[in-house]
């Protein structure tokens, strides 16, 4: 226990403790730093200063009180907003003591926005962007190979996720080939690592799966794993992308991008590979189905080399069986060839008298007085024929006639035509002295009209011969 009052060199005879002002300040700067884990505290920014050292210092303040607070260059620079006098702001700290003052002071360790907080809201943001542009889409997803032979870790080479994961691969395959990338996995140069070695995996393909990996954290400590191009970077990977980012509750948006999401860089290296304390029962059992099945295949060629070298003959013995076998075929294929002839020899008799009974000789004849009594008929049908279209044809002209008016010319009426060439046949068609055309039963007329009147239909005149 930390002794407040211990006796100092410059005491007098009284012995009375007497601190200097700085061992003061010291000690009470201890005292509350140990008394005092990391809080949360939340407040109203004011006067705020940001001199050329980086470092930021102002007031946090609420209604009824206000505390001094520092944040340091190398806390401040991991942050995405730029506070501002009158924002209202939640902020991780240490309580401490400034010496040199002896004032009560706050050391920054986190700053967000109050409420929801400037992270999450851009974690928000991010997660709607390229979920619209369908980067989390689960047809996008990669199987991961069963039988991977390389795995690729990206993560950083000094912490404890690497050591987790190579230990685990080691466990579960021995015999599995791993290659590490190291970047950084937290801070300024942590995108800009984690991306190019993604890219030089992909150029690379010399795995055949990768670990994206780090340990747990805060949001601020696990932020380049949600940032744009580390999630582009991901879906852009030719190799299948397992995440194991941070603790089974820390959710990133390379978890939404990746393959597939392992809840730690342990389970990460479990997803990947196979155990082979399972798989040893299984290979026994396959290596005696293995054996047993070889035996079998050897038990049935021997059988087989048996039965071939049973059937095996000498050459001699195979060459005479073959010498009779060419004898027997060659007296069947002399009987063949010899009853083939005399088949083709009755048939050429047959076809022969065939000819003759048929011959044009015997068919001419008879084919003659066909012709001669088609011949008849024909020139019979042809008469009739001819004389019932003349009768029809005198009819038609009879009927033609009847109809014609050459007829009624005939009768002495006339065919009236205007200059025009047009039938007249009302007297308003034509003007006094128009020519006109008439057209008699035998010869024309050419008139000229000397007067036109609209009267009643005369009586025909009679006609004079």
């Amino acid at each position: 226990m930390l002794d407040l009052f211990p006796p100092s060199p410059s005491a007098g005879a009284d012995r009375r403790p007497v601190y200097s002002v700085s061992q003061l300040n010291r000690e009470a700067r201890t005292l509350l730093e140990k008394a005092f884990p990391l809080i949360w505290i939340e407040g109203e920014i004011s006067n705020l200063a940001c001199p050329a050292s980086g470092h930021w210092y102002f007031t946090l303040k609420d209604s009824q009180a206000q505390v001094r607070c520092a944040m340091f260059r190398n806390r401040n620079q991991l942050l995405r907003f730029r506070p501002k006098d009158g924002m209202h702001v939640l902020a991780r700290v240490q309580i401490s003591l400034f010496e040199g003052r002896g004032e009560f002071q706050l050391i920054v360790e986190h700053l967000e926005e109050a409420g929801e907080g400037a992270l999450q809201r851009a974690f928000e943001a991010l997660k709607l962007k390229l979920q619209a542009e369908g980067l989390f889409d689960a047809a996008r997803k990669r199987p991961l190979p069963r039988w991977p032979r390389r795995v690729g870790v990206i993560t950083s080479p000094t912490g404890a996720a690497v050591r987790d994961i190579l230990s685990t691969l080691q466990r579960r395959w021995p015999r599995l080939a791993v290659c590490v990338y190291p970047v950084a996995v937290q801070g300024a140069e942590a995108v800009p690592t984690i991306v190019a070695a993604l890219a030089r995996a992909s150029a690379r393909r010399q795995e055949d799966v990768l670990i994206l990996a780090r340990g747990g954290g805060s949001l601020e400590d696990l932020w380049a794993f949600n940032d744009e191009a580390v999630a582009r970077a991901i879906c852009d990977c030719a190799i299948p992308v397992v995440s194991g980012v941070g603790h089974e509750i820390d959710f990133t948006i390379a978890d939404l991008a990746a393959d597939l999401r392992a809840p730690t860089p342990t389970a990460a290296a479990e997803l990947v590979s196979q155990d082979v304390a399972e798989w040893l029962p299984r290979t026994r059992e396959l290596e005696a189905r293995l054996a047993l099945a070889m035996r079998r295949r050897l038990n049935d060629g021997s059988q087989r080399l048996d039965g071939l070298q049973q059937r095996l003959q000498h050459p001699g013995s195979r060459i005479r069986q073959m010498r009779q076998r060419v004898e027997e075929l060659h007296l069947r294929l002399a009987y063949q060839m010899q009853r083939g002839l005399q088949h083709d020899k009755l048939r050429l008799q047959r076809a022969r008298d065939n000819l003759l009974r048929c011959g044009p000789a015997r068919q001419l004849p008879l084919l003659r007085q066909q012709l001669a009594r088609a011949e008849h008929s024909l020139a019979r049908l042809g008469r009739q024929t001819i004389a019932m279209h003349r009768e029809r044809a005198h009819h038609w002209v009879r009927q033609l006639d009847l109809v014609s008016p050459l007829k009624v010319l005939d009768r002495g009426y006339a065919i009236v035509s205007d200059e025009r060439n047009c039938i007249v046949q009302d007297s308003s068609q034509v003007s006094v002295g128009e020519r006109i055309g008439v057209r008699l039963a035998r010869g024309h007329l050419h008139c000229r009209v000397e007067e036109s009147a609209a009267e009643a239909v005369p009586q025909p005149p009679e006609i004079c011969d």
